[in-house]
């Protein structure tokens, strides 16, 4: 409580940004690449913190980000950019299988 945020892990300060985000009640909360400088555990935790303002706060989240499988965990709806052309539109599992989405993101395996 009393312990500067400049000086909390990254991971919570991730957090604050997003509570202060919060405070104002926004029925939009845009999050620009949340997952970035995040563990794998840590980007999990994000993903059921996403889902709880998003599903029990009722607000919309426009997400920003490149680690697919939290875009893909998260979403009930995918746009995907490739230089700033969209490739891909729908819901995750229709994304997840397009070829371009394939191709240029997640890889032969997908994600």
């Amino acid at each position: 409580r009393d312990t500067p945020v400049g000086s909390l892990p990254y991971s919570i300060k991730k957090r604050v940004e997003m509570a202060r985000a919060l405070v104002s009640r926004p029925d939009l909360l845009l999050l620009d690449e949340p997952a970035g400088g995040l563990t794998h555990e840590e980007v999990s935790t994000l993903g059921g913190l996403i889902r709880e303002i998003r599903d029990d706060q009722g607000v919309t989240v426009l997400l920003v980000e490149h680690r697919m499988s939290l875009v893909m965990e998260v979403s009930d709806r995918v746009c995907v950019l490739d230089f700033g052309r969209k490739i891909a539109d729908g819901p995750p599992s229709q994304v997840r299988q397009d070829p371009a989405v394939i191709q240029t993101y997640l890889g032969s395996t997908g994600a």
